[in-house]
C-alpha cells in the first residue's frame, strides 16, 4: 500500500480534522510556588489519582542519539528523577557518550505535561542493589534473560533465557543483580509545565536552576513561554 491509496487519504484527512478544545483552568503566576518540585509533585498526584491515566509515573525519555523511548520513574530525590535499565541498552550507551537528556511527562487525560531537561549519571551500586531487590521475581529474572537492545532470533530464545535463569535462581532464593542491570538519575536543569488552555493560548512556564550558584542549588527563577 502506497500514500496514493485512498485508504491513506482518508487517513490524511483524518489527522487534519483531529482537534479538541482545551478547558478554563490554567496556571496563574500568584498560583506558581517557588520550586517547581512543588507543583511537579502536585500533579503527579493528581495523576495518581486520575483513572484515564493508567502509568502516572510513565515518561519519555530522550537522548542524544535521537532516540525516545518509555520508561518509569522510580525516585525522586529533591530534583533528581530516577530510573532504571540496562547498562548495556542503546539508551545507556548513549548516555555515555553524552549525558544531556529529556524526560516528558504525557498526562494527556489532564491536559498536561512535564518537560524535565538535566544530565543523567548513575546511581550508586547501592541504591541499584536495594531497588532490585524490591522488584518482583519475574523482573529480576527478565533482568538476566534479557540482552536489552540486542538483536534476537525468536521469541522462543527469550523464554528459553527466563527459563534458564530462573532455574538457576529458583523463585524463593536470592536473586542477584547483574552488573550490567542499575539507575540512571537526571538531576533537573530545567523543568517546564504545560497546561492546555482555550484557543490554544496554552500556558507555559519553565523553571530553570540557578547553576551559578553551584550544581547542587536549589534556587529557581521561572518564566512564562509564549504557547
Amino acid at each position: 500500500m502506497t500514500l496514493d491509496t485512498p485508504v491513506a487519504d482518508d487517513i490524511r484527512n483524518q489527522l487534519a480534522q483531529m482537534r479538541r478544545s482545551y478547558g478554563d483552568e490554567g496556571l496563574t503566576e500568584a498560583s506558581l510556588p517557588t520550586s517547581p518540585l512543588d507543583l511537579f509533585t502536585s500533579w503527579l498526584q493528581d495523576a495518581t489519582a486520575n483513572p484515564y491515566i493508567v502509568e502516572p509515573n510513565a515518561m519519555v525519555l530522550s537522548t542524544s542519539d535521537i532516540t525516545s523511548r518509555s520508561v518509569l520513574l522510580k525516585d525522586l530525590n529533591n530534583s533528581r528523577f530516577s530510573f532504571f535499565t540496562n547498562y548495556n541498552s542503546r539508551k545507556s550507551k548513549a548516555i555515555a557518550k553524552d549525558p544531556q537528556a529529556c524526560l516528558l511527562f504525557p498526562w494527556y487525560a489532564m491536559e498536561r505535561q512535564v518537560i524535565v531537561i538535566g544530565q543523567a549519571l548513575k546511581v550508586s551500586e547501592e541504591i541499584s542493589d536495594q531497588y532490585f531487590a524490591s522488584r518482583p521475581y519475574g523482573s529480576q529474572i527478565g533482568a538476566w534473560a534479557s540482552a536489552q537492545s540486542e538483536r534476537i532470533n525468536n521469541r522462543e530464545e527469550l523464554e528459553l533465557n527466563f527459563k534458564k535463569f530462573s532455574d538457576q535462581y529458583p523463585e524463593g532464593s536470592k536473586v542477584p543483580r547483574p552488573s550490567y542491570w542499575g539507575g540512571f538519575e537526571v538531576k533537573a536543569e530545567s523543568i517546564e509545565f504545560w497546561q492546555g488552555r482555550y484557543s490554544r493560548l496554552h500556558d507555559r512556564i519553565r523553571y530553570v536552576r540557578d547553576l551559578a550558584s553551584g550544581q547542587e542549588s536549589d534556587q529557581w527563577s521561572w518564566m512564562r513561554l509564549n504557547p
